[in-house]
This record gives structure tokens, C-alpha cells and sequence, in this order.
């Protein structure tokens, strides 16, 4: 990917003399592309499913986990994966396997595969999860008969 630089006009005026103005050309920055991920498992290893059939529904959530808080047993029905941005996620399987996702890290969820996830880090986790769904599919379903520990 050919990197692009960004140029500006900056005028800069004398605060005394604001009729004394010059015109410089400065580079501001360069667009950088890195690719996170790209895998067509889920982060235990499993294959996703085939996509659907029919009008697809993306979907984009932004979740804040306080320090401490433990999310419910769910799974989910649909793909989705995200970028984990602050603190540090565990994710266990109900198999026990798990999880730990580190900040800045991406993550590709378990589909239809009961799990909860956990904060046990001392700040709050912010998660960016986008979700490939279709029109009147949960996110997540979950199951309170299973309780956590």
C-alpha cells in the first residue's frame, strides 16, 4: 500500500502585526496500514461458521468492563471480533480453556460455544466488538443456569 503524506498550509502571523502573515507547506503526518488479523478461526483454534444467507447486518458495540466485573456464561450466534484497546481481558471456554487478550490486541469470538469473560486487571477494559448478524439475531444469548465461580 503506497503510503500517503498529508501536506498543510500553515499560516503563521506575528501577534503584533497581524497584517505580516507568511504561508509554509508542512508534512502532518503518514497513513500506515497494519494488518491485526486475518484467520478464519475463532481464538480457540475452531473454524467459523459459513456466512449467512441473506441481507447481512453488521453491528458495532464499544464495552467497558470495570475492574473485577465477570460477564455471565452466553454464546453467541453470530461472528464477531474485535480490538481490545484498554486493560486486559480473560476469556474462558467452558471447557476451561482460556483466553487472556492484552491491549491493542484483536480477538475473533467463539461461535455458538458457551464462554464468559473476566476483568482481572486493576483498570477498566474498553472492547470494540463488530458483530456480522443479520436482522432480529441476538448478539449474545445467555445462560444464567450455568453459574460463575
Amino acid at each position: 500500500m503506497k503510503n500517503l503524506v498529508v501536506a498543510a498550509l500553515i499560516t503563521v502571523c506575528s501577534m503584533s502585526m497581524l497584517t505580516s502573515c507568511k504561508t509554509k507547506t508542512a508534512a502532518v503526518s503518514q497513513v500506515e496500514s497494519k494488518e491485526l488479523i486475518r484467520t478464519s478461526q475463532s481464538w480457540d483454534g475452531v473454524e467459523l461458521p459459513d456466512y449467512f444467507k441473506g441481507r447481512p447486518e453488521l453491528v458495532a458495540v464499544k464495552y467497558v468492563f470495570p475492574a473485577g466485573q465477570k460477564l455471565g456464561w452466553h454464546h453467541h450466534p453470530v461472528m464477531n471480533y474485535g480490538i481490545l484497546v484498554q486493560g486486559e481481558l480473560t476469556i474462558i471456554g467452558q471447557d476451561g480453556k482460556e483466553k487472556v487478550v492484552h491491549e491493542g490486541e484483536p480477538v475473533v469470538e467463539m461461535v455458538n460455544t458457551i464462554h464468559h469473560g473476566e476483568n482481572r486487571g486493576s483498570k477498566p477494559v474498553i472492547l470494540y466488538m463488530f458483530y456480522l448478524s443479520q436482522k432480529g439475531l441476538p448478539l449474545a444469548v445467555q445462560h444464567p443456569e450455568i453459574p460463575l465461580k
